[in-house]
């Protein structure tokens, strides 16, 4: 284990001890520990900190950018008290700025694409755990740490319900899955207990070493499968891993919407789905789409239910 590796295992034990969850920080760090180990350098710069943002979000800052470098300041301003060379990434130095984006929603072929670049990840079982995941997102509308955090003991294969704990506002929620949903899950469960019986954390979907998957693996992976699908090509933003979770939500108000059900009255159910903190958020989808916004535009004019496509 490297001076750097070491010295960020202590961080962390040091702020869980202190009653700090470092949700992010828990697997941005260990990504930019291994760039520096990368780089052959032992001492945390800003240039190095900047580097490491652009090497993994491009030359367009996202609103991930600024969180990586937050994550960074913190480890730097610890490890200044052991390494005085250490350069601690100023406040502002990249803007925490909240822009709208236009989410990409995928139709059911992008998924069936997306899905089918699985297989040339390499081994059977680390194809399976990125079609599976990508299904499951896709079915669900999880957030994607969501499914990252998911055990095995989470799932009640004879319910068929997914417990997702002490997620995003520190809260929990039962999400159900349809019969196809179960199957696919249970069909990579198998071949995991067979390739991989022995996992080194309890975790449903696992790395090819044998423990939980990390975002900052996960995020790259998943735009290598679009990439090499072709989908989104033409679209004024590329396609992200959370845009699956924009698509269930925008394509189940659709379905609403087209069906005459009352959107209204439904809202509070799919926000308890996705596991929103208020109903507030869950209407932010309705600008998501340009359908679903005239659709609703609509239905409040009271001209009624829009006719099936």
């Amino acid at each position: 284990m490297t001076g750097l590796r070491q010295a960020l295992d202590d961080y962390l034990q040091l702020r869980r001890s202190l009653g700090h969850k470092l949700a992010e920080a828990t697997w941005l760090l260990p990504d930019f520990v291994a760039f520096l180990d990368e780089r052959g350098q032992t001492t945390v710069t800003v240039t190095a900190a900047l580097a490491w943002v652009r090497a993994r979000e491009g030359e367009v800052v996202t609103t991930v950018s600024p969180r990586r470098i937050t994550a960074v300041r913190g480890f730097a301003r610890y490890l200044s008290g052991i390494d005085p060379a250490t350069e601690i990434p100023p406040l502002g130095l990249l803007p925490h700025g909240q822009r709208w984006r236009q989410p990409f929603i995928y139709s059911d072929a992008d998924v069936t694409a997306v899905m089918g670049q699985a297989d040339r990840l390499g081994p059977p079982l680390r194809a399976a755990t990125y079609r599976t995941r990508v299904g499951l997102l896709a079915a669900t509308g999880l957030r994607v740490g969501e499914a990252i955090k998911l055990d095995h003991d989470d799932i009640d294969w004879a319910e068929g319900v997914l417990r997702i704990r002490e997620t995003k506002f520190d809260k929990s929620r039962l999400v159900p899955l349809d019969a196809s949903s179960v199957d696919a899950l249970r069909a990579y469960g198998n071949l995991r207990e067979r390739d991989a019986p022995r996992p080194t954390d309890p975790s449903f979907f696992i790395s090819r070493t044998r423990r939980r998957l990390i975002y900052a693996v996960v995020a790259p992976t998943f735009r290598q499968m679009v990439a090499g699908a072709g989908v989104g090509t033409d679209a004024p933003n590329l396609p992200r891993l959370h845009d699956l979770r924009h698509t269930f939500a925008v394509r189940t108000l659709l379905t609403w919407y087209r069906t005459g059900v009352d959107v209204q009255a439904k809202i509070p159910s799919l926000s308890t789905y996705l596991g929103h903190r208020e109903p507030s958020s869950t209407y932010w989808y309705l600008s998501a789409a340009p359908e679903l916004l005239a659709l609703a535009a609509a239905r409040r004019q009271g001209i009624g239910k829009a006719p099936r496509p």
